[in-house]
């Protein structure tokens, strides 16, 4: 994966200590990061880096970037700006199976960004709203697999089962993952893992962050979890209509199954989460609760918003994206 361009400060520090080996970075200070906007392109930016390191890694730099004690410092200062803004935005979530109950509520009026891609979406806008997705979709399931040394019992089966439908059952050519990249080819986008993280809105960098956060601490499991549940809640629905979007566009077959497939299996998924990885994890760990209600309103929260960026750009004839595909 290649460095995308800064867009800030703190995201120019990450580019550059990365460019040189780990113990010589010069990082910004707490206080730096504390008057960003938590929400921001740059701390966004910069958080993406940081996690990435965790995955894939970047291009010519030293896989031992990864547990740099002051890169490890920086991105804690960041993940408490973050976090402390979530937690400031969020509201006062309800119980966890209320919360639960009214994702599967769908309006009458649908009007969500999967609703308008179905109805007069153009190829134009599809192929970004895929580039945006390809944050995720090319690692899917990934971050969530970090929760399974956490869990015990009931929710570990039932995390696994589901984790092993997302890597394709045993065949490598029914990962997920694969499947999204020959959706893109379908698309005419570059499948190469993070093509596009410099393109990307800050949005979307937020909604991809916010999983690693949760998945890379385990004082975060019950989050994690919360926004695992809501993945595979929300999914169906919105799967079906955009796998229509893209038959009314003629993008092309592997387009259309990825989300075909999606409708399917996460339909099965649902009822795992709810049933076996939520309910087992609250019967082990009572005390989390509130932490997987958080989880489930946060993911609400920044999916709304990069809703919201996406309808808001495409109605004014905009891109929704940070820089051009």
């Amino acid at each position: 994966m290649k460095r995308p361009p800064a867009r800030g400060d703190l995201s120019a520090a990450v580019v550059t200590a990365l460019e040189g080996s780990p113990g010589t970075a010069r990082l910004p200070d707490a206080r730096t990061v504390a008057s960003a906007d938590p929400y921001g392109d740059d701390l966004q930016l910069a958080l993406a880096l940081c996690y990435e390191l965790h995955y894939r890694g970047f291009e010519a730099v030293p896989d031992t970037w990864e547990w740099d004690p002051d890169l490890l410092r920086f991105r804690a200062a960041m993940e408490r700006a973050f976090l402390g803004a979530l937690r400031a935005d969020v509201p006062a979530p309800g119980g966890v199976a209320e919360l639960l109950d009214d994702l599967l509520v769908e309006p009458a009026d649908g009007h969500g960004v999967s609703h308008f891609l179905r109805d007069r979406g153009e190829h134009w806008q599809l192929r970004e709203y895929a580039a945006q997705r390809s944050l995720y979709h090319l690692k899917e399931a990934d971050p969530h697999l970090w929760v399974v040394p956490r869990l015990w019992g009931e929710a570990k089966a039932g995390m696994v089962a589901v984790e092993y439908d997302e890597f394709g059952a045993g065949r490598a050519e029914r990962v997920h993952a694969r499947l999204f990249a020959g959706l893109m080819d379908d698309l005419g986008l570059d499948s190469a893992y993070g093509r596009y993280l410099g393109a990307c809105a800050r949005q979307m960098l937020a909604v991809n962050n916010l999983m690693s956060l949760f998945g890379l601490h385990r004082a975060h499991r019950g989050s994690l979890v919360g926004h695992f549940a809501w993945v595979e809640v929300t999914s169906p629905p919105g799967s079906r209509r955009l796998a229509q979007a893209l038959e009314r566009v003629g993008a092309g077959p592997a387009a259309v199954h990825f989300y075909a497939e999606h409708v399917e299996a996460d339909a099965v998924h649902e009822q795992l989460v709810r049933h076996q990885v939520v309910r087992g994890l609250l019967e082990e760990e009572p005390a989390l609760a509130p932490d997987v209600a958080f989880g489930i309103a946060a993911t609400d929260l920044l999916e709304d918003r990069f809703g919201a960026h996406l309808l808001g750009a495409w109605q004014a004839g905009a891109t929704s994206l940070f820089a051009p595909l």
